[in-house]
């Protein structure tokens, strides 16, 4: 080897440690990340609640005074916000899944896109999930 190699200056490297649990806070994923860790939970967050989907579809289907009954579950404030939480996971899981399959097709791959995608992803969620609120809890 030529000493010009040997001697040449080494670019310094950004040190890569493990993040402390302490540290979550402190670190900032992209929107691609948070987009793909929410998938994830929106998707057992369905899994998780399908007895309660079940239990309802039931209770609204049986008869007159199962249906009355259902009415009485949906109508209460906890019922309301786990309906909310249902139609958030649903809507993630949906917006998310379409926006994988595309990435699936190669359309989308670069940092860019994927970070408009992925914004676009929780800007619609969030507005479906608001509008769907304001209506479960009676605005209009």
């Amino acid at each position: 080897m030529s000493e010009a190699v040997r001697e040449a200056p080494r670019k310094q490297r950004r040190e890569i440690r493990n993040i402390h649990i302490t540290e979550l806070v402190n670190y900032r994923q992209p929107f691609s990340a948070i987009v793909s860790i929410m998938h994830r939970v929106s998707g057992f967050l369905m899994f998780a609640l399908l007895p309660f989907i079940l239990y309802l579809l039931q209770e609204s289907i049986r008869s007159e005074i199962s249906f009355a009954h259902f009415q009485g579950i949906a109508s209460h404030p906890f019922a309301k916000l786990v309906i909310l939480a249902l139609v958030w996971g649903y809507m993630h899981h949906f917006c998310a899944g379409i926006r994988h399959l595309v990435m699936d097709t190669h359309i989308g791959l670069d940092k860019d896109s994927a970070r408009k995608s992925a914004i676009g992803v929780l800007v619609v969620t969030w507005a479906v999930v608001i509008l769907v609120a304001l209506k479960l809890f009676g605005v209009f």
